[in-house]
């Protein structure tokens, strides 16, 4: 059997560099700051061919992960989503070199999984037994159910507007669930009485290891490219840890030799209703002002302020990527023409990021000659009250179809 080599070496503040012990429940920096885990790349002794002939979930990238013993690995078969062409949609908007990179097949329906696959993992191997988080809906689910798989206590606490099903999915799950009357801030302010009643804080870039099960998207990208980076990456962006992580992805692949050349141009994308980031990188600050009266039909964004606002920040900025926020009409409009042309029915999320790849071509930031990969974050099937179609007429028993 092949060895389980994880790298990981040690805990490195975001912001002031400070190292912390990686072997022992972590959550924020004394600076207030997200800690990032850091590896010995010079150990990883693997090559890509030793990763292509691994199974194909997110677990294949071991060395670059932090569970440090497989007995600890909590798995439900996560990652390895499929990247596909939207051919026709993308010669539609001007973008003909078009893909999307498929979210929605993850356990739970959404990117999430991988987060709390690796994070719940992590969390179990730390000998923590209990968690507690706010989440917009999906993150909450991922997490209350990798918690039951690893026979470990949840606490999730959702936004009255959260989509309904994430609710079940948290109660099936054996969650302890509570809804408050307000946005994801004021769930993290419940949430957050419960860590001092013994429940681990694991809050978006709270702990240190959601980003690491994040940054496999980053990982897969490369590798299904056939170790290459596309043009461009475009991600919707709320707390941002994914995007974050797969700007930590590409850099340690560039560490390892496993990348080399330029890096992909990365774009945050968020919704004209809550655009914090968006209005950081307009005005050449390093951190976001929250955002009053955030409110999108894209709810998974619908992050008012952002605890990682200057990692995100500077990833777009480092790469030459951009920012930029979409209405709501333009993100139902695109995601109803997406389904109609290439049968791919995205969540909001997603379509948000078809709404920007439609809105760069026009401003010409894009010249339609570049490979763009977008994230399609999860299922429409969680969100079908957000989705724009006719109902059917209501025919009778004996009618006759109107053809």
């Amino acid at each position: 059997m092949e060895s389980w080599n994880s790298a990981l070496s040690h805990l490195e503040c975001g912001r002031c560099g400070t190292w912390h012990e990686a072997d022992e429940p972590q959550n924020l920096c004394e600076c207030g700051t997200p800690l990032l885990a850091r590896y010995d790349l010079t150990a990883v002794q693997v090559s890509t061919s030793d990763i292509a002939s691994r199974p194909a979930n997110l677990w294949r990238y071991r060395e670059l992960l932090p569970v440090r013993d497989p007995a600890n690995v909590v798995t439900l078969g996560e990652g390895m989503t499929p990247i596909l062409p939207l051919h026709t949609y993308g010669a539609r908007i001007g973008v003909p070199n078009l893909l999307v990179k498929d979210e929605g097949a993850l356990p739970t329906g959404s990117f999430k999984a991988r987060g709390a696959a690796v994070g719940v993992s992590r969390a179990r191997e730390l000998g923590i037994e209990r968690i507690t988080m706010p989440t917009n809906g999906n993150a909450g689910a991922a997490w209350a159910t990798y918690a039951a798989r690893a026979d470990m206590g949840s606490l999730i606490v959702l936004p009255k507007d959260a989509p309904p099903i994430t609710r079940m999915e948290c109660t099936m799950a054996g969650a302890r669930l509570y809804i408050v009357d307000g946005l994801i801030g004021d769930a993290g302010r419940l949430a957050a009485q419960a860590v001092g009643d013994g429940w681990f804080n694991t809050a978006t870039l709270k702990e240190p290891y959601r980003i690491e099960g994040k940054k496999t998207m980053g990982l897969e990208i490369v590798e299904q490219l056939g170790w290459r980076v596309p043009d461009v990456i475009v991600y919707p962006t709320g707390g941002g840890v994914g995007l974050i992580g797969i700007r930590k992805a590409l850099d340690e692949l560039v560490t390892l030799g496993w990348l080399t050349g330029r890096l992909p141009r990365l774009v945050a994308v968020q919704a004209s209703g809550c655009a914090p980031i968006v209005r950081a990188f307009e005005q050449g600050t390093d951190t976001a002002a929250p955002w009053e009266d955030a409110a999108t039909v894209a709810f998974g964004i619908n992050v008012a302020s952002a605890i990682g606002d200057f990692l995100i920040l500077s990833a777009i900025r480092d790469t030459g990527g951009t920012a930029i926020a979409v209405d709501d009409e333009a993100i139902l409009a695109e995601q109803a023409t997406c389904a109609a042309t290439e049968g791919m029915l995205m969540c909001p999320e997603g379509a948000a990021t078809l709404a920007a790849v439609s809105q760069l071509r026009r401003s010409n930031w894009l010249d339609g000659s570049e490979e763009v990969v977008v994230l399609n974050t999860g299922t429409n099937l969680k969100y079908p009250h957000t989705a724009r179609y006719e109902e059917p007429p209501l025919l009778a028993k004996d009618a006759t179809l109107p053809l």
